[in-house]
């Protein structure tokens, strides 16, 4: 396991040793109720862990914060972690992070959504900086994969790491109004974007139609939106993917490699996902972490002491 700077798997054994079982207990009463929890605790930790590490910078609510930015408006499942805290403070008060809670909130997601479980190294503290303006480390719907590879580089992910963590969309949805400019008139062509199979078409067409509602929800793995398997990646190869910058995982040359490893096809060394996805989690999870004396633990995850 790839370890960062003073996390570690069992953090909280002998000081809050409930906490993993009541985020697990938590996580998994919610989803029972609303399965779109699950993807949204797996985006929410990919999205704090990109602007200024995995801090729970994400979690604070209020005016200007990273909340607020736009690749976060639409992210969901923040009350289940303000209710495992709540949980967890009334036990062990002042012990257990929110970041810490919202990487082992992503990790029972996974398994949830029947894909494989993997240790969580806990011993995160939480930021005190929760600005909107630091969104734009998030990797865009838009962006070419170089773009996307060298914002994973800056936050020491390589490309089989970005092929990993981005196959987290074989769970969830989007919102039309982030892909169906590919449906009707892309780059300014009046026509679709070539690389959509042009028996699909008709269906996200008819899905997101021109000028319809752009919050509209769409599947990111057609076919299997609540499992976590690799289907998203049949569908890449398909021409089946649902935002730009998905598809292009498979017609960029350095990307596309892992794909076809991930599907096992012949004449590629293949690649088990569901573990790969563990062990790139935990890469990411310790991108940037304070530790130590560093940050804080919050009493509440949407606002600072």
């Amino acid at each position: 396991m790839v370890l960062g700077q003073g996390t570690r798997v069992g953090f909280y054994s002998s000081t809050c040793p409930r906490a993993e079982s009541i985020v697990q207990s938590t996580v998994r009463s919610h989803f029972q109720s609303d399965p779109t929890v699950a993807p949204g605790l797996l985006r929410m930790h990919f999205h704090d862990c990109f602007v200024q590490g995995c801090d729970g910078s994400i979690l604070i609510s209020g005016a200007g914060t990273e909340r607020t930015a736009p690749p976060n408006t639409l992210l969901r499942g923040y009350e289940v972690i303000d209710d495992a805290k709540q949980q967890i403070e009334a036990l062990c008060p002042g012990v257990v992070s929110c970041a810490d809670i919202l990487a082992l909130a992503a990790r029972d997601s996974v398994l949830l959504t029947k894909g494989l479980t993997w240790s969580v190294p806990t011993g995160r503290r939480d930021g005190r900086v929760s600005r909107a303006s630091d969104a734009s480390n998030l990797p865009g719907f838009t962006e070419s994969v170089d773009a996307q590879k060298q914002k994973f580089a800056a936050k020491g992910l390589n490309t089989q790491d970005l092929v990993t963590l981005v196959g987290g969309h074989t769970i969830g949805t989007s919102a039309c109004q982030f892909f169906s400019y590919r449906l009707y008139n892309f780059s300014s062509t009046g026509a679709p974007d070539p690389s959509i199979d042009s028996t699909f078409l008709p269906q996200l067409q008819a899905l997101c139609p021109q000028n319809g509602d752009g919050s509209k929800r769409v599947a990111l793995d057609t076919g299997s939106v609540n499992n976590f398997d690799t289907s998203y990646f049949s569908n890449l190869r398909n021409g089946r993917g649902i935002l730009e910058s998905d598809q292009k995982l498979w017609t960029d040359a350095s990307t596309k490699v892992f794909v076809q490893r991930y599907l096992g096809l012949r004449g590629f060394l293949g690649l088990r996902f569901a573990l790969e996805f563990g062990k790139s989690m935990v890469k990411m999870s310790n991108i940037e972490v304070l530790t130590g004396t560093n940050g804080e633990i919050r009493k509440v995850c949407s606002a600072f002491n």
